[in-house]
């Protein structure tokens, strides 16, 4: 009955718009009128037929073909908007939804034709919010139906709820198809919560199940808030369901009147038009009656003379006009989008070359331009235009379900919600009509009192007068939750703050103990080297590998080893500050020093041969220092610019899980440690690329060879690090970053000490220079 009667209210505007010589004269508007059947494929074939033109239709006057189609009405649910919207939409054919309110509706890349006269669930979260904030309820749960409406509107009440301050006890979906054992479960969920305030985004098809298993369960002293989707459906208005449906609050779409709507849809007789069949089905389900005898089923047979006056249904009902006076405004917002267009003056169109749009061969997208900029006010005094993704200004009236003189419910409007409210009030409640005890479930006069009974606190917010039934026990008050401070969770009983616990890669757990112990075993392995090559520094093996660059080596190494020290422990300024610079410098020293021995070994062995007798005059003693000095100079510069202008700190990060504080120092500036990283991996691929074009230098040069095999150790530690060190969460992101420096470090002092070492200890008859430049033999 209520969607017949808002199929009547689309004839009901077009009609009078016909009548009305101000606006589209000369232009008579028609009409199609299709039932989805609330199916998704019915529902998507209907409007398909209408691009198509495959629909019979009638041609009057001298027009000759099928009048053009200018717009759709319609569809009521998100799920059918979506997809016929995205078809339309490349098209561009207007299409103006009276019902649709999923929030994603306003993607205009996805829908750029689609519009709507109720506003986007976006808006009646924020109403929600606003509700619970004036309550003060900070403890709420949340259902919500499996479709695009319910979903969507999860989602953005978990993200701003937490942004008023409230949190959600718990969440949980609406079966599809009404499963008894999900319905169990979920009231069973409700009814062991100590969230005594539910909020429900739904539909009524899934509502009507939950709330037969509220009753049968007993679930009382809740308190539901509804969303539009149910908030004014008459099925739940019972003596069965006041009990636990009393005093539910709800948000509602704005309720209109339209003149002369009544006596309109009084008017209807299953004659005035024989070919509409929808008619006749609608006369026999309201009055009981049959136009054909059914075989031997006694019916009354149907004259069509029979009084809809004296009937009481939703069909009848124009006192809350809410979804019918939304098709009332949408086709009057078509209406005046097409009159606009017929204003146009040619020269100074919208359209290329200042064109305007011709009526007689007219396109949809240049309705849809017209239908973005419209703006009027109906008769009942609402303002009508929509924003730059199609949505309607948003205003909700907030509903009070309250017992009635036989003891059923009745639904009150009890204030508004008004997005571009002039007063800047978003939330505006009427006391006085808001009378239901929340916690007895019984009514009570609003008569208020300067303070709270002894026994009881006030549970209002904001200034707002203190009455009787604002007054609730000093017992555990489940409709608040106090939200722990940065630094503290709740613990498991959900009713005390505890300290968080403090999350950083310490010197006592195992993992520490294990990264210190492997430092201290390089650094250790390192002063092994070195009194090796002091004690044999002059014999062959340590001579012809550049002694001098060798101890810078080891000496560059150690300080790798031992910077990874400065990164286990409680982060603190000093070590956090010190980790990246000490870590960063070290390498580069080590790194540099590498890359001058291959251009020492390099210069060697070109200037064995007579053309290349003045390729040592530039890699002399002096060149290679001045060399390394500079090389690292420019990293120490890159530090100190870093740790100037943007430093790193200790920071706790509460963010990454939210039961856990993570301690650890911030980057400062990406691009600070972006350089100093690049830098490194700079010159370890210049030292590569050098070391792996000298590779095929004569055995006595195999110097090359080992620098090659250690600086593609390096550079493949370091490619790695990356994904795993973005991917760890916590302190295993400092672990992997430690695990980097010492892979690389331990690679380059096993792949180039390893070999000299051997020979030194093991094999001291090599450690000769006749077994030395006799190897090319």
């Amino acid at each position: 009955m209520a969607a017949f009667q808002q199929a009547q209210a689309m004839v009901f505007a077009i009609n009078e718009i016909n009548e009305n010589p101000n606006l589209l004269p000369n232009i008579t508007l028609g009409y199609h009128l299709y039932d989805n059947c609330i199916k998704l494929g019915v529902a998507f074939r209907a409007a398909t037929s209408l691009l198509s033109s495959t629909e019979e239709t009638l041609s009057n006057f001298n027009c000759t073909g099928p009048p053009p189609v200018i717009g759709i009405v319609g569809d009521p649910s998100s799920t059918h908007c979506i997809a016929i919207s995205s078809v339309l939409g490349l098209f561009r054919i207007p299409m103006v939804s009276y019902y649709a309110s999923c929030s994603c509706l306003s993607d205009r890349k996805k829908h750029p034709s689609f519009f709507r006269t109720i506003p986007s669930d976006a808006f009646q979260v924020r109403a929600m919010i606003q509700i619970l904030s004036h309550f003060g309820w900070t403890w709420v749960g949340l259902l919500y139906s499996d479709d695009d409406y319910g979903i969507n509107a999860a989602q953005s009440f978990h993200q701003d709820v937490q942004l008023f301050g409230g949190c959600v006890g718990f969440s949980e979906i609406l079966p599809r198809d009404n499963n008894p054992r999900d319905i169990q479960r979920i009231v069973k969920v409700i009814q062991t919560s100590t969230a005594k305030v539910v909020v429900v985004f739904s539909t009524v098809a899934y509502v009507v199940p939950l709330m037969d298993e509220v009753a049968l369960q007993n679930v009382t002293g809740r308190q539901w808030i509804a969303s539009e989707g149910w908030a004014t459906s008459p099925l739940f208005h019972t003596q069965r369901l006041l009990p636990f449906l009393g005093g539910t609050l709800g948000i509602a779409i704005r309720r209109g009147e339209i003149q002369g709507f009544y006596e309109f849809l009084l008017r209807l007789r299953p004659d005035n038009d024989p070919r509409n069949n929808v008619v006749k089905i609608f006369w026999e389900n309201m009055f009981g009656c049959s136009f054909v005898p059914i075989g031997s089923e006694k019916r009354k047979l149907c004259t069509g003379q029979e009084d809809l006056s004296n009937t009481n249904t939703a069909y009848t009902d124009v006192s809350g006009l809410r979804a019918a006076y939304n098709v009332y405004k949408a086709v009057y917002a078509l209406a005046h989008a097409l009159h606009d267009l017929m204003q146009c003056e040619e020269g100074r169109g919208p359209f290329s070359d200042n064109t305007c749009a011709d009526i007689t061969n007219l396109h949809p997208w240049q309705v849809v331009h017209y239908l973005q900029k419209v703006n009027f006010t109906t008769g009942f005094g609402d303002h009508v235009s929509f924003d730059k993704n199609g949505d309607a200004l948003a205003i909700y009236d907030v509903m009070n379900w309250q017992p009635s003189a036989d003891g059923s419910i009745i639904v009150r409007t009890v204030g508004v919600v008004d997005e571009g409210a002039a007063t800047g009030q978003v939330l505006t409640l009427d006391e006085d009509a808001l009378y239901w005890n929340f916690e007895t479930r019984k009514p009570t006069r609003s008569v208020c009192s300067e303070s709270c009974p002894p026994g009881t606190r006030q549970a209002r917010r904001k200034g707002l007068p203190v009455c009787c039934f604002d007054c609730l026990p000093c017992a555990a008050d489940a409709n608040e939750c106090t939200v722990c401070p940065d630094e503290f969770w709740s613990n498991s009983n959900k009713n005390r703050c505890i300290p968080k616990e403090v999350e950083y890669l310490s010197f006592e757990e195992p993992l520490g103990i294990s990264l210190t112990t492997a430092s201290l075993l390089g650094t250790c392995l390192c002063s092994v080297v070195v009194v090796i090559f002091a004690h044999h520094r002059n014999t062959p093996v340590v001579r012809a590998n550049n002694s001098e660059l060798s101890f810078l080596l080891l000496l560059s190494l150690k300080l790798c080893f031992l910077c990874v020290l400065l990164f286990i422990g409680r982060p603190q300024l000093w070590t956090c500050q010190l980790r990246h610079a000490v870590f960063g410098i070290s390498f580069v020293l080590c790194v540099s020093s590498i890359l001058v021995k291959t251009m020492v070994v390099i210069a060697v062995f070109k200037s064995s041969r007579p053309e290349g007798n003045a390729a040592m005059k530039w890699f002399g003693a002096a060149q290679q220092r001045i060399t390394v000095l500079t090389l690292t100079a420019l990293q120490v510069v890159i530090c100190a610019v870093w740790l100037t202008t943007a430093s790193p700190t200790p920071h706790k990060n509460s963010l990454h899980m939210s039961s856990k504080i993570v301690y650890e120092c911030t980057i400062g500036s990406v691009a600070g440690f972006s350089i100093l990283l690049g830098y490194i991996g700079l010159l370890a691929a210049v030292s590569f690329l050098l070391a792996f074009l000298a590779r095929n230098l004569p055995d006595s040069f195999n110097e090359a060879k080992f620098i090659t095999f250690s600086m593609l150790i390096f550079c493949a530690v370091w490619i790695a690090f990356v994904p795993a060190y973005v991917s760890s969460p916590g302190k295993y992101a400092v672990a992997v970053e430690i695990f980097a420096i010492l892979a690389s470090s331990f690679g380059l002092l096993v792949a180039i000490f390893a070999p000299k070492c051997y020979i030194i200890i093991l094999h001291p008859e090599r450690n000769t220079k006749k077994a030395i430049m006799g190897r090319t033999n």
